[in-house]
Protein backbone atom coordinates (compact mmCIF):
# COMPACT_ATOMS: atom_id res chain seq x y z
CA UNK A 1 0.00 0.00 0.00
CA UNK A 2 1.25 3.49 -0.87
CA UNK A 3 0.70 6.30 1.63
CA UNK A 4 -1.54 9.22 0.72
CA UNK A 5 0.00 11.55 -1.86
CA UNK A 6 2.65 9.01 -2.90
CA UNK A 7 2.55 7.07 -6.14
CA UNK A 8 4.81 5.45 -8.69
CA UNK A 9 5.53 7.70 -11.67
CA UNK A 10 4.01 6.68 -15.02
CA UNK A 11 7.43 7.43 -16.49
CA UNK A 12 9.27 4.98 -14.20
CA UNK A 13 12.09 3.16 -16.02
CA UNK A 14 14.24 0.20 -15.00
CA UNK A 15 17.83 0.67 -16.19
CA UNK A 16 20.89 -1.52 -16.54
CA UNK A 17 23.10 -3.33 -19.06
CA UNK A 18 22.10 -1.06 -21.90
CA UNK A 19 18.42 -1.33 -21.03
CA UNK A 20 15.80 1.31 -20.32
CA UNK A 21 12.61 -0.67 -19.75
CA UNK A 22 9.51 1.44 -19.25
CA UNK A 23 6.72 -0.04 -17.12
CA UNK A 24 3.11 -0.90 -17.93
CA UNK A 25 0.34 1.01 -16.21
CA UNK A 26 0.16 -0.31 -12.63
CA UNK A 27 -2.35 0.40 -9.87
CA UNK A 28 0.50 2.01 -7.93
CA UNK A 29 0.62 4.71 -10.61
CA UNK A 30 -3.03 5.66 -10.06
CA UNK A 31 -3.44 6.52 -6.35
CA UNK A 32 -7.09 6.16 -5.38
CA UNK A 33 -6.76 8.87 -2.72
CA UNK A 34 -5.84 11.52 -5.28
CA UNK A 35 -8.56 11.77 -7.96
CA UNK A 36 -6.80 14.67 -9.72
CA UNK A 37 -3.66 12.62 -10.28
CA UNK A 38 -5.72 9.55 -11.17
CA UNK A 39 -7.64 11.51 -13.79
CA UNK A 40 -4.39 12.82 -15.26
CA UNK A 41 -3.05 9.29 -15.61
CA UNK A 42 -6.16 8.02 -17.39
CA UNK A 43 -6.90 11.08 -19.55
CA UNK A 44 -7.99 10.66 -23.17
CA UNK A 45 -4.64 12.12 -24.21
CA UNK A 46 -3.32 8.60 -23.62
CA UNK A 47 -5.30 7.15 -26.52
CA UNK A 48 -2.95 5.17 -28.76
CA UNK A 49 -3.12 5.50 -32.52
CA UNK A 50 -1.78 3.00 -35.04
CA UNK A 51 -2.01 3.33 -38.81
CA UNK A 52 -1.50 0.20 -40.94
CA UNK A 53 -1.19 0.07 -44.72
CA UNK A 54 -1.62 -2.92 -46.98
CA UNK A 55 -0.92 -2.25 -50.65
CA UNK A 56 -2.67 -3.31 -53.87
CA UNK A 57 -6.23 -2.53 -52.78
CA UNK A 58 -8.83 -5.26 -52.33
CA UNK A 59 -10.90 -7.72 -54.31
CA UNK A 60 -13.93 -6.07 -52.76
CA UNK A 61 -13.14 -2.80 -54.56
CA UNK A 62 -13.75 -4.33 -58.00
CA UNK A 63 -17.23 -4.24 -59.50
CA UNK A 64 -17.52 -8.02 -59.17
CA UNK A 65 -16.18 -7.92 -55.62
CA UNK A 66 -18.50 -5.07 -54.68
CA UNK A 67 -21.52 -7.00 -55.95
CA UNK A 68 -20.40 -10.12 -54.07
CA UNK A 69 -19.57 -8.12 -50.92
CA UNK A 70 -16.06 -9.49 -50.46
CA UNK A 71 -15.13 -6.46 -48.34
CA UNK A 72 -18.08 -4.07 -48.08
CA UNK A 73 -21.09 -5.34 -46.09
CA UNK A 74 -24.51 -5.11 -47.72
CA UNK A 75 -26.14 -3.78 -44.55
CA UNK A 76 -25.34 -0.49 -42.89
CA UNK A 77 -25.30 0.46 -39.22
CA UNK A 78 -24.84 -1.94 -36.32
CA UNK A 79 -26.57 -4.83 -38.08
CA UNK A 80 -23.89 -5.23 -40.76
CA UNK A 81 -22.79 -8.73 -41.75
CA UNK A 82 -19.20 -9.94 -41.53
CA UNK A 83 -17.96 -10.28 -45.11
CA UNK A 84 -15.46 -12.89 -46.38
CA UNK A 85 -12.47 -10.52 -46.21
CA UNK A 86 -13.42 -9.37 -42.70
CA UNK A 87 -14.27 -12.84 -41.37
CA UNK A 88 -11.12 -13.09 -39.17
CA UNK A 89 -12.47 -10.08 -37.22
CA UNK A 90 -15.89 -11.59 -36.43
CA UNK A 91 -15.13 -11.99 -32.71
CA UNK A 92 -13.97 -8.38 -32.50
CA UNK A 93 -16.92 -6.74 -34.27
CA UNK A 94 -17.85 -4.62 -31.25
CA UNK A 95 -14.60 -2.72 -31.86
CA UNK A 96 -15.03 -2.37 -35.65
CA UNK A 97 -16.03 0.69 -37.62
CA UNK A 98 -16.08 -0.27 -41.29
CA UNK A 99 -16.15 2.65 -43.74
CA UNK A 100 -16.75 1.79 -47.40
CA UNK A 101 -17.06 3.71 -50.65
CA UNK A 102 -14.53 6.50 -50.12
CA UNK A 103 -12.03 7.64 -52.77
CA UNK A 104 -8.40 8.57 -52.14
CA UNK A 105 -8.14 10.97 -55.06
CA UNK A 106 -4.74 12.32 -54.03
CA UNK A 107 -3.12 9.01 -54.98
CA UNK A 108 -4.37 9.24 -58.57
CA UNK A 109 -2.85 10.98 -61.57
CA UNK A 110 -3.49 14.72 -61.89
CA UNK A 111 -1.84 15.10 -65.31
CA UNK A 112 -1.21 12.87 -68.35
CA UNK A 113 2.50 12.71 -67.45
CA UNK A 114 1.63 11.06 -64.12
CA UNK A 115 -0.40 8.21 -65.57
CA UNK A 116 0.96 4.77 -64.73
CA UNK A 117 2.75 5.91 -61.58
CA UNK A 118 0.01 4.97 -59.12
CA UNK A 119 2.04 2.28 -57.36
CA UNK A 120 4.88 4.73 -56.80
CA UNK A 121 2.91 7.54 -55.18
CA UNK A 122 0.14 5.62 -53.36
CA UNK A 123 1.95 5.11 -50.05
CA UNK A 124 2.91 8.79 -49.88
CA UNK A 125 -0.75 9.73 -50.28
CA UNK A 126 -2.11 7.09 -47.90
CA UNK A 127 -1.99 8.99 -44.59
CA UNK A 128 -1.42 12.47 -45.99
CA UNK A 129 -4.35 12.65 -48.45
CA UNK A 130 -1.95 14.89 -50.38
CA UNK A 131 -0.86 14.47 -53.99
CA UNK A 132 2.88 13.68 -54.14
CA UNK A 133 4.99 15.83 -56.41
CA UNK A 134 6.26 13.93 -59.43
CA UNK A 135 10.03 14.04 -59.11
CA UNK A 136 13.02 11.73 -59.23
CA UNK A 137 15.20 14.18 -57.35
CA UNK A 138 15.50 15.48 -53.80
CA UNK A 139 12.71 18.05 -54.22
CA UNK A 140 10.11 15.60 -52.94
CA UNK A 141 6.83 16.89 -51.56
CA UNK A 142 3.68 15.23 -50.19
CA UNK A 143 1.96 16.26 -46.95
CA UNK A 144 1.97 15.72 -43.20
CA UNK A 145 0.61 12.28 -42.36
CA UNK A 146 -2.14 11.94 -39.77
CA UNK A 147 0.03 9.75 -37.52
CA UNK A 148 2.47 12.65 -37.28
CA UNK A 149 -0.28 15.20 -36.71
CA UNK A 150 -1.39 13.08 -33.78
CA UNK A 151 2.18 12.48 -32.57
CA UNK A 152 2.99 16.19 -32.50
CA UNK A 153 -0.09 16.80 -30.35
CA UNK A 154 -0.18 13.75 -28.07
CA UNK A 155 3.21 12.06 -28.48
CA UNK A 156 5.07 14.61 -26.41
CA UNK A 157 6.40 13.35 -23.10
CA UNK A 158 6.81 9.73 -24.17
CA UNK A 159 10.27 8.21 -24.79
CA UNK A 160 9.42 7.91 -28.50
CA UNK A 161 7.14 10.45 -30.14
CA UNK A 162 6.22 7.83 -32.74
CA UNK A 163 7.33 4.50 -34.15
CA UNK A 164 7.57 3.59 -37.85
CA UNK A 165 7.80 -0.05 -38.93
CA UNK A 166 7.70 -1.98 -42.20
CA UNK A 167 8.00 -5.53 -43.51
CA UNK A 168 9.43 -4.83 -46.96
CA UNK A 169 11.14 -1.77 -48.34
CA UNK A 170 12.34 -0.70 -51.73
CA UNK A 171 15.81 -0.22 -50.21
CA UNK A 172 16.89 2.12 -52.96
CA UNK A 173 17.68 5.77 -53.47
CA UNK A 174 16.95 8.10 -56.34
CA UNK A 175 14.39 7.19 -58.98
CA UNK A 176 12.20 4.09 -58.93
CA UNK A 177 9.75 4.20 -61.85
CA UNK A 178 7.35 6.46 -63.77
CA UNK A 179 9.25 9.56 -62.68
CA UNK A 180 8.92 9.07 -58.91
CA UNK A 181 11.62 8.97 -56.25
CA UNK A 182 11.86 5.68 -54.35
CA UNK A 183 11.28 7.40 -51.02
CA UNK A 184 7.60 7.81 -51.93
CA UNK A 185 7.25 4.00 -51.87
CA UNK A 186 9.31 3.39 -48.74
CA UNK A 187 7.23 5.09 -46.04
CA UNK A 188 3.70 6.13 -45.10
CA UNK A 189 4.83 8.55 -42.37
CA UNK A 190 5.65 12.19 -43.16
CA UNK A 191 6.70 14.71 -40.48
CA UNK A 192 6.30 17.53 -43.02
CA UNK A 193 5.59 17.72 -46.76
CA UNK A 194 9.31 17.41 -47.42
CA UNK A 195 10.32 15.13 -44.52
CA UNK A 196 9.47 11.43 -44.95
CA UNK A 197 10.29 9.31 -41.90
CA UNK A 198 12.27 6.08 -42.36
CA UNK A 199 10.58 2.85 -41.33
CA UNK A 200 12.33 0.09 -39.37
CA UNK A 201 12.34 -3.33 -41.01
CA UNK A 202 14.63 -5.17 -38.58
CA UNK A 203 12.88 -6.37 -35.37
CA UNK A 204 16.18 -6.17 -33.47
CA UNK A 205 16.60 -2.49 -34.30
CA UNK A 206 13.01 -1.79 -33.30
CA UNK A 207 13.44 -3.72 -30.05
CA UNK A 208 16.57 -1.75 -29.17
CA UNK A 209 14.75 1.48 -30.01
CA UNK A 210 12.00 0.60 -27.51
CA UNK A 211 14.03 -0.94 -24.70
CA UNK A 212 17.61 0.27 -25.18
CA UNK A 213 19.08 3.19 -23.23
CA UNK A 214 21.20 4.70 -25.98
CA UNK A 215 24.17 2.39 -25.47
CA UNK A 216 26.62 2.29 -28.35
CA UNK A 217 26.33 -0.23 -31.17
CA UNK A 218 29.49 -1.90 -29.83
CA UNK A 219 27.97 -2.30 -26.36
CA UNK A 220 24.78 -3.75 -27.78
CA UNK A 221 26.74 -6.16 -29.97
CA UNK A 222 28.84 -7.25 -26.98
CA UNK A 223 25.72 -8.00 -24.94
CA UNK A 224 24.27 -10.08 -27.77
CA UNK A 225 27.55 -11.95 -28.25
CA UNK A 226 27.41 -12.98 -24.57
CA UNK A 227 23.86 -14.23 -25.15
CA UNK A 228 22.59 -11.89 -22.48
CA UNK A 229 19.07 -10.58 -22.23
CA UNK A 230 18.38 -6.88 -22.07
CA UNK A 231 16.58 -7.73 -18.82
CA UNK A 232 19.59 -9.33 -17.12
CA UNK A 233 20.85 -5.97 -15.92
CA UNK A 234 17.60 -4.92 -14.22
CA UNK A 235 17.05 -7.98 -12.02
CA UNK A 236 17.97 -6.00 -8.88
CA UNK A 237 15.66 -3.13 -9.77
CA UNK A 238 12.79 -5.55 -10.43
CA UNK A 239 13.31 -7.20 -7.06
CA UNK A 240 13.34 -3.88 -5.25
CA UNK A 241 10.26 -2.65 -7.11
CA UNK A 242 8.37 -5.85 -6.37
CA UNK A 243 8.95 -5.23 -2.68
CA UNK A 244 6.76 -2.10 -2.91
CA UNK A 245 3.96 -3.49 -5.08
CA UNK A 246 0.69 -5.19 -4.20
CA UNK A 247 -0.14 -8.65 -5.57
CA UNK A 248 -2.01 -7.62 -8.76
CA UNK A 249 0.76 -5.20 -9.72
CA UNK A 250 3.41 -7.87 -9.16
CA UNK A 251 1.54 -10.23 -11.47
CA UNK A 252 1.10 -7.52 -14.13
CA UNK A 253 4.80 -6.62 -13.99
CA UNK A 254 5.86 -10.25 -14.23
CA UNK A 255 3.55 -10.85 -17.19
CA UNK A 256 4.87 -7.76 -18.98
CA UNK A 257 8.55 -8.62 -18.43
CA UNK A 258 7.87 -12.19 -19.55
CA UNK A 259 6.42 -10.79 -22.79
CA UNK A 260 9.48 -8.57 -23.29
CA UNK A 261 11.83 -11.48 -22.68
CA UNK A 262 9.79 -13.78 -24.93
CA UNK A 263 9.95 -11.26 -27.77
CA UNK A 264 13.67 -10.84 -27.34
CA UNK A 265 14.17 -14.63 -27.37
CA UNK A 266 12.23 -14.94 -30.63
CA UNK A 267 14.47 -12.27 -32.20
CA UNK A 268 17.60 -14.03 -30.95
CA UNK A 269 16.41 -17.37 -32.35
CA UNK A 270 15.76 -15.80 -35.75
CA UNK A 271 19.23 -14.24 -35.76
CA UNK A 272 20.87 -17.56 -34.87
CA UNK A 273 18.89 -19.48 -37.49
CA UNK A 274 19.62 -16.98 -40.26
CA UNK A 275 23.30 -16.72 -39.38
CA UNK A 276 23.70 -20.50 -39.35
CA UNK A 277 21.79 -20.92 -42.61
CA UNK A 278 23.90 -18.34 -44.39
CA UNK A 279 27.15 -19.77 -43.10
CA UNK A 280 26.05 -23.15 -44.43
CA UNK A 281 25.30 -21.60 -47.81
CA UNK A 282 21.58 -22.23 -47.58
CA UNK A 283 19.47 -20.66 -50.29
CA UNK A 284 17.75 -18.04 -48.13
CA UNK A 285 14.67 -16.35 -49.53
CA UNK A 286 15.98 -12.98 -48.33
CA UNK A 287 19.77 -13.25 -48.92
CA UNK A 288 20.45 -9.51 -48.69
CA UNK A 289 18.23 -8.78 -45.67
CA UNK A 290 19.71 -8.06 -42.22
CA UNK A 291 20.27 -11.22 -40.20
CA UNK A 292 17.37 -10.38 -37.89
CA UNK A 293 14.72 -10.37 -40.65
CA UNK A 294 12.53 -13.51 -40.50
CA UNK A 295 12.15 -15.27 -43.84
CA UNK A 296 8.58 -16.14 -42.86
CA UNK A 297 6.24 -13.21 -43.56
CA UNK A 298 3.72 -14.31 -40.94
CA UNK A 299 6.39 -14.47 -38.23
CA UNK A 300 7.83 -11.09 -39.21
CA UNK A 301 4.45 -9.33 -39.11
CA UNK A 302 3.52 -10.83 -35.75
CA UNK A 303 6.86 -9.83 -34.25
CA UNK A 304 6.28 -6.25 -35.32
CA UNK A 305 2.73 -6.28 -33.98
CA UNK A 306 3.97 -7.64 -30.65
CA UNK A 307 6.52 -4.83 -30.47
CA UNK A 308 3.74 -2.29 -30.92
CA UNK A 309 1.62 -3.90 -28.20
CA UNK A 310 4.49 -3.74 -25.71
CA UNK A 311 5.29 -0.16 -26.72
CA UNK A 312 1.67 0.88 -26.18
CA UNK A 313 1.40 -1.05 -22.91
CA UNK A 314 4.42 0.71 -21.42
CA UNK A 315 3.53 4.08 -22.97
CA UNK A 316 6.91 4.13 -24.68
CA UNK A 317 5.01 5.63 -27.58
CA UNK A 318 1.36 6.31 -28.34
CA UNK A 319 1.71 6.44 -32.12
CA UNK A 320 2.82 3.87 -34.69
CA UNK A 321 2.74 3.51 -38.45
CA UNK A 322 3.15 0.07 -39.99
CA UNK A 323 3.62 -0.73 -43.68
CA UNK A 324 2.75 -4.38 -44.27
CA UNK A 325 4.10 -4.62 -47.83
CA UNK A 326 5.58 -2.53 -50.59
CA UNK A 327 3.88 -1.76 -53.85
CA UNK A 328 4.56 -4.21 -56.71
CA UNK A 329 5.69 -6.81 -54.17
CA UNK A 330 5.73 -10.26 -55.74
CA UNK A 331 5.77 -12.10 -52.45
CA UNK A 332 3.90 -15.39 -52.26
CA UNK A 333 2.04 -16.15 -49.04
CA UNK A 334 2.29 -19.88 -48.23
CA UNK A 335 -0.77 -21.48 -46.70
CA UNK A 336 -3.23 -19.00 -48.20
CA UNK A 337 -4.15 -21.34 -51.04
CA UNK A 338 -2.97 -18.88 -53.68
CA UNK A 339 0.29 -19.52 -55.52
CA UNK A 340 0.14 -16.33 -57.60
CA UNK A 341 2.54 -13.60 -56.33
CA UNK A 342 0.90 -10.66 -54.56
CA UNK A 343 1.20 -7.98 -57.26
CA UNK A 344 0.28 -10.38 -60.05
CA UNK A 345 -2.76 -11.56 -58.07
CA UNK A 346 -3.95 -7.96 -57.82
CA UNK A 347 -3.89 -7.70 -61.63
CA UNK A 348 -6.68 -10.21 -62.02
CA UNK A 349 -7.98 -8.96 -65.36
CA UNK A 350 -11.44 -8.64 -63.79
CA UNK A 351 -11.78 -12.43 -63.93
CA UNK A 352 -14.27 -13.48 -61.21
CA UNK A 353 -12.22 -16.59 -60.43
CA UNK A 354 -9.00 -14.60 -60.04
CA UNK A 355 -10.78 -11.90 -58.02
CA UNK A 356 -11.96 -14.65 -55.66
CA UNK A 357 -8.33 -15.79 -55.31
CA UNK A 358 -7.22 -12.25 -54.55
CA UNK A 359 -9.94 -12.06 -51.88
CA UNK A 360 -8.20 -14.97 -50.12
CA UNK A 361 -5.01 -12.89 -49.96
CA UNK A 362 -6.99 -9.95 -48.51
CA UNK A 363 -8.53 -12.24 -45.89
CA UNK A 364 -5.08 -13.51 -44.92
CA UNK A 365 -3.80 -10.00 -44.32
CA UNK A 366 -6.89 -9.19 -42.24
CA UNK A 367 -6.21 -12.32 -40.17
CA UNK A 368 -2.88 -10.78 -39.16
CA UNK A 369 -4.71 -7.61 -38.14
CA UNK A 370 -6.97 -9.83 -36.01
CA UNK A 371 -3.84 -11.15 -34.26
CA UNK A 372 -2.84 -7.59 -33.35
CA UNK A 373 -6.30 -6.55 -32.19
CA UNK A 374 -6.68 -9.70 -30.10
CA UNK A 375 -3.36 -8.95 -28.37
CA UNK A 376 -4.46 -5.40 -27.66
CA UNK A 377 -7.78 -6.59 -26.23
CA UNK A 378 -6.02 -9.06 -23.93
CA UNK A 379 -3.57 -6.46 -22.62
CA UNK A 380 -4.79 -4.65 -19.47
CA UNK A 381 -4.54 -0.87 -19.46
CA UNK A 382 -5.86 1.00 -16.44
CA UNK A 383 -9.56 0.35 -16.05
CA UNK A 384 -9.85 -1.39 -19.43
CA UNK A 385 -7.69 -2.86 -22.17
CA UNK A 386 -5.47 -1.43 -24.88
CA UNK A 387 -7.99 -1.96 -27.67
CA UNK A 388 -10.58 0.05 -25.75
CA UNK A 389 -7.98 2.78 -25.38
CA UNK A 390 -6.73 2.74 -28.99
CA UNK A 391 -7.76 3.66 -32.52
CA UNK A 392 -6.31 1.39 -35.22
CA UNK A 393 -6.65 2.49 -38.84
CA UNK A 394 -6.28 -0.28 -41.43
CA UNK A 395 -6.61 0.15 -45.16
CA UNK A 396 -5.10 0.60 -48.59
CA UNK A 397 -4.58 3.67 -50.78
CA UNK A 398 -5.70 1.64 -53.81
CA UNK A 399 -9.12 0.29 -54.69
CA UNK A 400 -9.08 -1.93 -57.76
CA UNK A 401 -5.39 -2.45 -58.34
CA UNK A 402 -6.05 -4.14 -61.67
CA UNK A 403 -6.82 -0.74 -63.17
CA UNK A 404 -4.73 1.26 -60.69
CA UNK A 405 -7.67 3.21 -59.36
CA UNK A 406 -8.24 4.66 -55.91
CA UNK A 407 -12.01 4.33 -55.69
CA UNK A 408 -13.89 2.42 -52.99
CA UNK A 409 -10.67 1.94 -51.05
CA UNK A 410 -10.89 -0.62 -48.22
CA UNK A 411 -10.88 1.11 -44.83
CA UNK A 412 -11.71 0.26 -41.25
CA UNK A 413 -11.04 1.60 -37.78
CA UNK A 414 -10.75 -0.72 -34.78
CA UNK A 415 -10.86 0.22 -31.12
CA UNK A 416 -12.95 2.49 -28.94
CA UNK A 417 -10.37 5.29 -28.52
CA UNK A 418 -11.26 5.82 -24.86
CA UNK A 419 -14.95 6.01 -25.71
CA UNK A 420 -14.57 8.43 -28.63
CA UNK A 421 -15.57 5.73 -31.16
CA UNK A 422 -18.51 3.42 -30.46
CA UNK A 423 -17.65 0.56 -32.83
CA UNK A 424 -19.86 -2.21 -34.24
CA UNK A 425 -20.82 0.01 -37.17
CA UNK A 426 -20.70 0.04 -40.96
CA UNK A 427 -20.95 3.33 -42.83
CA UNK A 428 -21.48 3.25 -46.58
CA UNK A 429 -20.55 6.65 -47.95
CA UNK A 430 -21.92 8.48 -50.94
CA UNK A 431 -20.02 8.16 -54.21
CA UNK A 432 -16.81 10.23 -54.47
CA UNK A 433 -16.65 10.88 -50.72
CA UNK A 434 -13.02 11.72 -49.93
CA UNK A 435 -11.16 9.24 -47.74
CA UNK A 436 -9.78 12.37 -46.09
CA UNK A 437 -13.22 12.82 -44.52
CA UNK A 438 -12.56 9.65 -42.51
CA UNK A 439 -9.16 10.99 -41.48
CA UNK A 440 -10.62 14.33 -40.42
CA UNK A 441 -13.37 12.61 -38.44
CA UNK A 442 -10.91 10.28 -36.75
CA UNK A 443 -8.47 13.01 -35.79
CA UNK A 444 -11.25 15.18 -34.39
CA UNK A 445 -12.58 12.25 -32.36
CA UNK A 446 -9.08 11.87 -30.97
CA UNK A 447 -8.99 15.48 -29.78
CA UNK A 448 -7.39 17.28 -32.72
CA UNK A 449 -8.89 20.64 -33.64
CA UNK A 450 -8.24 20.56 -37.39
CA UNK A 451 -10.08 22.62 -40.03
CA UNK A 452 -9.37 20.06 -42.78
CA UNK A 453 -7.07 17.30 -43.99
CA UNK A 454 -6.11 16.97 -47.65
CA UNK A 455 -9.22 17.20 -49.82
CA UNK A 456 -11.66 16.64 -46.94
CA UNK A 457 -15.08 18.23 -47.21
CA UNK A 458 -16.48 17.40 -43.77
CA UNK A 459 -16.94 14.71 -41.15
CA UNK A 460 -18.46 11.23 -41.45
CA UNK A 461 -21.29 10.02 -39.23
CA UNK A 462 -19.43 7.20 -37.51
Amino acid sequence: MFIQGKHLSRRSVLRGLGAAVSLPLLDAMVPSLNPIVAAAVTTKAKTRFAAIEIVHGAAGSTMDGTNKHYWSPAKEGADFEITPSLEPLKDLRKYLTVVTGTDLKAAGSFAPSEEGGDHFRSSAAYLTAAHPKMTEGSDISAGISIDQLYAKRFGQGTPLESLQLCIEDVDATGACAYGYACVYSDTISWASPTQPLPMLRDPRVAFERLFGDGATAEERAARRSLDQSILDGIVGDVKRLNGTLAGPDKARLEEYLTDVRGLETRIQNIERYNATAREAGANAQLPTAPVGIPENYDEHVKLMFDLQVLAFAADVTRVSAFKLSRDVSQRVFPGVGVSTPFHSASHHGESPAKIAEFAKVNRYHVSLLAYFLDKLEKTPDGDGNLLEHSAILYGSPMGDSNVHNHKRVPMLVAGHANGAIKGNFHLKTAEETPTANLYLTLMRRLGMDLPSIGDSTGELAI
